[in-house]
This record gives C-alpha cells, sequence and structure tokens, in this order.
C-alpha cells in the first residue's frame, strides 16, 4: 500500500526505483531515518558474513543489518523471508553463503539479547513475529528501536 516503492538490486532499473548495489561492499543508498518499511525476500542468504577488502576483514551481513536500522524510522519494520537451517534449500543453491536459523535474528539483532553488538553491529531491534513457512524459509518481523 505504499506510495513509491524503493529497491536495490544487482542491476539497476531506474524506472523502477531500484538502484545497483553490491551490499557485500556497500551501504544502502538512502537516507538516515526516512522508510517506514524495509523488505528482504530470498535476500539476506546471498549477503557474506565476513569478506577481506584490500587486506582488511568486512563484516557484510552486519554492516547490511547496521544500514537497514539507520535507514528505517524510530519504530520502523524489517521484513524478510529467508530460507533458513535445517531445509536443504538454505544450502543447495551455490550463491546462498550465509546460513540463517530461527535463532539469528531474535538472539543476535534484538533485544534483550543482541549478541551482535559484541561484533560491531550498533541498532537495536524488537523481535514482533517470527515463523516458518513450509519449513523452508523463515518470515521475520523486527522493528527498529531507536
Amino acid at each position: 500500500l505504499a506510495d513509491i516503492i524503493y529497491g536495490v538490486d544487482i542491476r539497476e532499473d531506474l524506472s523502477s526505483n531500484v538502484k545497483r548495489v553490491d551490499l557485500s561492499l556497500e551501504g544502502l543508498p538512502f537516507d538516515s531515518d526516512s522508510f517506514d518499511y524495509c523488505t528482504a525476500f530470498d535476500c539476506i542468504e546471498h549477503i557474506p558474513r565476513i569478506i577481506n577488502v584490500l587486506g582488511a576483514n568486512r563484516l557484510s551481513f552486519l554492516e547490511l543489518m547496521n544500514e537497514i536500522h539507520r535507514i528505517l524510522k524510530p519504530g520502523g519494520l524489517f521484513l524478510h523471508r529467508t530460507p533458513a537451517f535445517p531445509s536443504k534449500e538454505a544450502f543447495q543453491d551455490p550463491t546462498h553463503v550465509n546460513i540463517i536459523t530461527e535463532d539469528t535474528f531474535p538472539f543476535y539483532f534484538c533485544d534483550p539479547h543482541l549478541w551482535a553488538h559484541d561484533y560491531g553491529f550498533k541498532g537495536k531491534f524488537e523481535l514482533v513475529s517470527q515463523r516458518w513457512e513450509s519449513a523452508t524459509w523463515i518470515i521475520c518481523l523486527i522493528k527498529a528501536i531507536k
């Protein structure tokens, strides 16, 4: 029901407000506190947890989560749908480099645990809901706490 939709992908399509971004290396090309909602469908599993860039390690998945938190307004919602362990779909695609479990978001990115803070995650989310779809995907909704 959004009036305007923006997106990022490995291909640019400016006619559809889709900007080209390599989420392994770059942040989201949007202003801070500018979105009520952010979604990622079959995306997170393609973002490496760690890469080496010019001799320095970059925690790409944590940086993406920092960026999602940054662009969301206070109380903004992030919804993702991701193939997750132990489903075979989490592993069978050779471009899946980030395996998610049902504990990843509640324990690492949500209050009260926030275990990802030990690794550079700066934000805070609240778990709104999480469920399995067809024993393959985790569908998770979290709210930005600012």
